[in-house]
C-alpha cells in the first residue's frame, strides 16, 4: 500500500460531475470550497494486499452477522440502546425472516497501512454513502490514467445482479421506490439513491422516485401512500431505522411493517435486522465473542476500562454518521472536548473503542471503506482527513492495484 502524487487530469472537476458525483467539493468552516474528490494522489495495492483484505472483510461480515444472531437470541438489545418492546420485537422478526427479506449492501471501515492485519473501526450496514465515488468514477478514472490496470471494485456488477437475485422477494404490481431525505443540501444521499436506483433499473426492476418527506399516511386505508396516493409497497430508503422508528410516522411504520410474512404493506429497504449491524455497540460485542481476534479493537459499553491508562481510547456514541459525537482520548489523559465522568464514560450511551490512530501516508490520515454486497467482498473507496477523526470534511482518493 503506497500514496502517490500526480497531476489531476485537465476539466477533473466537469468529468466527474458527469460520472455522477454531483458534488466534487466540499465548503469548509471558512466558506472556502476544497476538492472531495481528489485525484492529485492515488494509493497503490498489491494483488496480494487485496486478496487477503478481501478475505479479512468477509470473515468480519460472518462474524457480525453472528454477532446479530447472538444479540437477538440473547436479548440484548438494551445494550444497543433499543428500549422500545415493538422495536425490538421487529428487529428480532425481520432478523428470523431475514432470508424473505432483500438486503443490499454495507460498508466496513477499517485501519490498514499494509504492514499488519486490518483492523475494524465501525460498519455500516443501513445507511452507508460515499459509494458512487467508489463504483463510478474511481473506475473509469483508472482506465482513463492506468489502462491495463485493475481495481478493487467489482461494485456495479454485483449491485445489479443483487437487485436481480432479490426482485421475487418484492411486492408484485408495485413499483420500489427510491427515497432520500429532502433535508440533505450537500446532495450526498440525493446521489446515493440515485445511483442504487438506476443499478435496480439495470436488473429490470419497476421504480419511481420520492423523499422521506412526502411519502404520506392514508389513515382511511391504513396505508403509506405516494404524493398521488398510490399505496407504498417497496421502499429503499436511505434514512437510517433509528429515525424510522421514533419519528412520529414510526407507530404506523411498525403497524404495517412487512418484514416478509406478507401480513405488512411497507416492505422497508435496508430491512430492520441492520439495526443490529450500524450500531457502534456491535463493536463491544465482536470483541466479547472473539477475544484478542487480530481483526479487531478492544472495545466495551461499560467504559473504557484498561484502555484509559494504556493505549488510549475512542469513545463513540452508538448512533451517528461521519465521526459526529466522536472524542479522541490519549493514554491517562483527560477529556478531549466532551464533558466525561472520573471513569471515563460520557453521560450518552457510548462503545469504547481502543485508539487505533489512522496511518499517516504524508501527513494524511486514511481510512479504507471496503464494501460488501449482500454476503460477499464488493470494492474499495479511500477517503483521507488532516485528523484522527474522518469527517464530512474527509477527501476520496482513487486507487489501483499495481
Amino acid at each position: 500500500m503506497r500514496r502517490h502524487t500526480i497531476t489531476p487530469r485537465p476539466d477533473w472537476q466537469r468529468t466527474v460531475e458527469e460520472q455522477g458525483l454531483i458534488y466534487p467539493l466540499t465548503r469548509h468552516p471558512d466558506d472556502s470550497l476544497r476538492p472531495y474528490w481528489d485525484e492529485s494522489a492515488y494509493y497503490s495495492f498489491t494483488l496480494d494486499e487485496v486478496e487477503a483484505l478481501e478475505e479479512t472483510v468477509e470473515e468480519l461480515h460472518r462474524m457480525c452477522l453472528a454477532a446479530a444472531d447472538h444479540i437477538v437470541t440473547a436479548g440484548r438489545f438494551a445494550d444497543l440502546g433499543v428500549t422500545d418492546p415493538r422495536v425490538a420485537d421487529a428487529v428480532a422478526e425481520a432478523w428470523h425472516r431475514r432470508a424473505e427479506l432483500p438486503s443490499v449492501y454495507g460498508r466496513f471501515d477499517l485501519r490498514y497501512d499494509g504492514t499488519g492485519p486490518a483492523k475494524l473501526l465501525e460498519y455500516n450496514a443501513d445507511t452507508p454513502t460515499s459509494l458512487v465515488e467508489a463504483a463510478s468514477p474511481q473506475w473509469f478514472w483508472m482506465e482513463e490514467r492506468f489502462p491495463g490496470a485493475d481495481q478493487w471494485n467489482s461494485l456495479h456488477e454485483r449491485l445489479v445482479a443483487a437487485w436481480k437475485k432479490q426482485a421475487p422477494l418484492l411486492p408484485p404490481g408495485s413499483p420500489l421506490y427510491f427515497a432520500h431525505s429532502s433535508d440533505d443540501e450537500l446532495g450526498e444521499d440525493l446521489m446515493t439513491v440515485a445511483y442504487l436506483k438506476e443499478t435496480a433499473e439495470q436488473a429490470g426492476l419497476d421504480t419511481d422516485w420520492i423523499s422521506m418527506e412526502e411519502i404520506g399516511w392514508d389513515s382511511l386505508s391504513g396505508r403509506f401512500v405516494d404524493n398521488q396516493l398510490r399505496f407504498i409497497r417497496s421502499c429503499f430508503k436511505l434514512y437510517p431505522w433509528e429515525w424510522l422508528t421514533t419519528d412520529r410516522f414510526a407507530g404506523h411504520v411498525l403497524d404495517t411493517l412487512d418484514n416478509g410474512g406478507g401480513t405488512g404493506s411497507t416492505l422497508w429497504i435496508e430491512p430492520a435486522w441492520k439495526m443490529l449491524l450500524s450500531n457502534k455497540a456491535l463493536l463491544a460485542i465482536l470483541w466479547e465473542l472473539h477475544p484478542g481476534h487480530p481483526n479487531l479493537l478492544p472495545a466495551y459499553l461499560d467504559g473504557p476500562r484498561e484502555l484509559a491508562g494504556t493505549t488510549g481510547y475512542v469513545a463513540k456514541p452508538l448512533l451517528g454518521r461521519e465521526g459526529a459525537g466522536v472524542t479522541v482520548h490519549e493514554p491517562a489523559t483527560g477529556p478531549s472536548g466532551t464533558a466525561q465522568h472520573p471513569d471515563g464514560t460520557r453521560d450518552e450511551a457510548c462503545c469504547y473503542q481502543e485508539l487505533a490512530p489512522l496511518p499517516d501516508f504524508d501527513g494524511n490520515r486514511v481510512v479504507l471503506g471496503a464494501w460488501v454486497v449482500e454476503d460477499e467482498s464488493a470494492g474499495l473507496g479511500i477517503r483521507e482527513s488532516s485528523g484522527l477523526i474522518t469527517d464530512e470534511y474527509a477527501r476520496f482518493l482513487p486507487h489501483v492495484i499495481l
